[in-house]
């Protein structure tokens, strides 16, 4: 029986996939054209399987050179002898190469040649492609061991002189095509053009084709996996709402969407939107998931990057998209970010959950959440949240600590969203989930929506800004709650006019009830 993997490669008799035939019959068209190119892609996200499946596509057609560059030891990259023989003997060991192509990159890997160059190692390239009967295409996964080695980079050069004959003569014997894959954009590597000009600087990858293939699973490619599931189960689940609903909180990452649906297998949890819910509270609680890890860890060695999400999710800043900012870039390679409208957002639901946490983690010693933490008891009757009492507690909480409202004080607009999100979390913790709704995330107005235990929640905070403006921002509830078939939604309004009655009142707004707690 098949079952949802998240480790390693994905095998279509082993594994439920989703269907990626059409992401390879796209990469195998730019290899026919011969295309030089770079499948740079955030951790987790299906590289390897996709290069696994291209490989299988083009061996009846080409001689394909498919090389893990982990299998190199860091020594061999100190020194071009070193990485001409490392390589060569990771060709002679992974690849069939013919007569002379065996004998000359042999005589490379076996340590008897003196001073090898990279000039040697690309001579008995060119002779390969020269003599093999069919078109010869490299590929590379995992070249992020290798991007901080000028070795590398020099070797990089020397595949794009051949390209460059190549182009000039097609009879010239070269790669028909070469692909590289990792998290770094090797595109955009720069190596020096002389030892020691460090302000002269070249991409010596410059004639990479644009990889324009979407890696992201769509609720269609969701679907199409989980109605396998169903076939082998029998499960009863309602596999269009299913995906739907995995694609909500994953954003089509790949990792993440078979990661939710193992967790929902293998616990038990249901094949339903409560299910699903779960398995993301229980993702998210698992502290060993290597791609969190990773991504927290690179927010601690790039504070940059740090302060640019802190700012987007913190403070409700809108970040316009720009391809040439430099956090930006680190941001979209790392996955944290993607375009959307021509602004820059957080790629997906649970990447947001896990930074709103990774935030809020670093002020859990602060007087409001400890207040959550403590009164988080008297907030669940009978299982269920109560909502209203919930933004009451706050208020209290609000004013014991800080004091009233008031024009002129030290309030900033991102404190309400940061302090209403560390004092609810600890009261959800381990039984709800929430997301803060991407698009109505601004400096003035926030939709928190919050799942608990089956029922779901939608919060707004917004600042006061008079009375028409608060009647837009109710409006504006109103159709949130008709998009999530909802009857009762709550208000957190922070109300700096010395003349406001503080405390929770019941607003109707047409068919609509509005809790509406000021503080």
């Amino acid at each position: 029986m098949r079952e949802f993997n998240t480790t390693g490669l994905c095998v279509p008799r082993k594994h439920y996939m989703v269907d990626i035939s059409g992401r390879v019959a796209q990469m195998r068209a730019m290899v026919e054209r011969g295309d030089y190119f770079c499948v740079n892609r955030a951790r987790q996200y299906g590289k390897t399987t996709t290069l696994a499946a291209l490989r299988r596509a083009l061996a009846d057609d080409f001689a394909v050179a498919s090389l893990d560059f982990q299998g190199l030891s860091h020594a061999s990259f100190r020194t071009e002898g070193n990485f001409v023989r490392g390589l060569s003997r990771m060709l002679v060991r992974m690849v069939s190469l013919p007569p002379r192509a065996a004998e000359e990159i042999g005589a490379l890997a076996s340590g008897d040649v003196a001073d090898l160059a990279l000039g040697d190692l690309s001579f008995a390239l060119g002779a390969w492609c020269a003599e093999s009967p069919r078109p010869v295409v490299l590929i590379v996964d995992e070249v992020d061991s290798a991007t901080n080695n000028q070795v590398f980079l020099d070797f990089l050069a020397q595949l794009r002189l051949q390209y460059l004959m190549r182009e000039d003569d097609p009879s010239y014997p070269a790669f028909r095509s070469v692909v590289l894959a990792g998290v770094t954009d090797v595109k955009h590597l720069k190596a020096k053009i002389r030892p020691g000009e460090a302000s002269k600087v070249n991409s010596p990858w410059n004639i990479a084709a644009d990889f324009d293939v979407d890696m992201s699973f769509s609720v269609a490619d969701v679907a199409g996996m989980l109605a396998q599931y169903e076939a082998d189960h029998h499960a009863g689940m309602d596999v269009t709402s299913v995906a739907e609903e995995v694609v909500a909180w994953t954003g089509g990452y790949p990792f993440l969407v078979s990661r939710v649906c193992q967790l929902v297998d293998r616990h038990g949890l249901g094949w339903d939107h409560a299910g699903v819910d779960a398995a993301v509270r229980e993702l998210l609680k698992d502290d060993d998931v290597s791609l969190f890890e990773s991504l927290t860890g690179k927010l601690e060695d790039f504070p940059t990057l740090k302060g640019q999400l802190r700012s987007m999710l913190m403070r409700g800043e809108s970040v316009d998209f720009s391809p040439y900012d430099e956090t930006q870039k680190l941001l979209r390679m790392y996955g944290f970010v993607t375009e959307r409208h021509n602004k820059m957002v957080v790629a997906n639901r649970i990447f947001e959950t896990l930074l709103y946490d990774y935030f809020l983690a670093e002020e859990q010693t602060g007087a409001v959440r400890r207040a959550g933490d403590l009164d988080c008891s008297l907030f669940v009757e009978g299982g269920q949240l109560n909502m209203r009492a919930v933004l009451e507690g706050f208020r209290r909480t609000y004013t014991e600590v800080y004091g009233p409202l008031e024009e002129g004080g030290c309030f900033r607009e991102k404190d309400g969203r940061e302090l209403f999100l560390m004092y609810l979390k600890p009261i959800i913790n381990g039984t709800g989930n929430y997301y803060v709704e991407a698009q109505t995330r601004d400096q003035t107005r926030t939709d928190v929506i919050v799942d608990y235990a089956g029922e779901r929640f939608v919060v707004e905070l917004k600042v006061w800004r008079g009375p028409r403006y608060n009647e837009d921002g109710e409006k504006q509830l109103r159709g949130y709650l008709e998009y999530f078939g909802l009857e009762v939604g709550y208000m957190l309004s922070f109300n700096f006019n010395r003349r406001k009655e503080p405390g929770l009142k019941l607003v109707e707004v047409g068919d609509k009830v509005l809790w509406e707690e000021t503080v």
